[in-house]
């Protein structure tokens, strides 16, 4: 019996993965919180959301994708925050993570568990001193499985609902 589970590569985001990536937002975001989006809405936020990744990825923002042969399949992002310059030297600049999805049907496989791994990998060479992430109640897990823990030192103040 021939296996016929994909190769699955996971590979730094570029510009050129913005179309895709816009459209892997698009149905991240309504699997979060369906809705029935006004006529049009869709092409609005995907042109709108193409141009704001291919800006940011050649800029702040780091992303790592999984694909398989012909499609991008999860991804992940990471904007990293600059701190101020120290006297101590312990200045290295943090890593927000965010934007953490696996398509569906690729979920339960280690695709999550390899991107996160690639996220961790570079943050440690860069180096970043810290990375924090709100996670969802299903990624919860994941992330603590890979060496995140709950702060005691993080504060945060909810100004607007997203």
């Amino acid at each position: 019996m021939e296996d016929t589970t994909p190769v699955i590569t996971i590979r730094p985001a570029t510009g050129a993965d913005a179309v895709e990536l816009a459209r892997l937002r698009w149905e991240f975001k309504l699997e979060e919180e369906p809705v029935a989006p006004e006529a049009g809405a869709q092409q609005a936020f995907l042109s709108n959301c193409e141009a704001w990744l291919r800006t940011r990825l050649a800029d702040t923002w780091m992303a790592w994708v999984a694909e398989t042969a012909d499609q991008i399949i999860g991804h992940v992002f990471v904007s990293v925050v600059e701190r101020m310059p120290s006297p101590t030297g312990i200045d290295a600049p943090i890593g927000y993570v965010t934007n953490f999805f696996v398509v569906q049907q690729h979920r339960g496989r280690g695709v999550g568990a390899s991107l996160l791994e690639a996220v961790n990998d570079h943050a440690r060479k860069v180096p970043l001193c810290a990375m924090i992430v709100w996670p969802s109640e299903r990624s919860d897990p994941l992330y603590r499985r890979h060496g995140y823990a709950v702060s005691d030192e993080l504060l945060e103040q909810h100004l607007i609902h997203d």
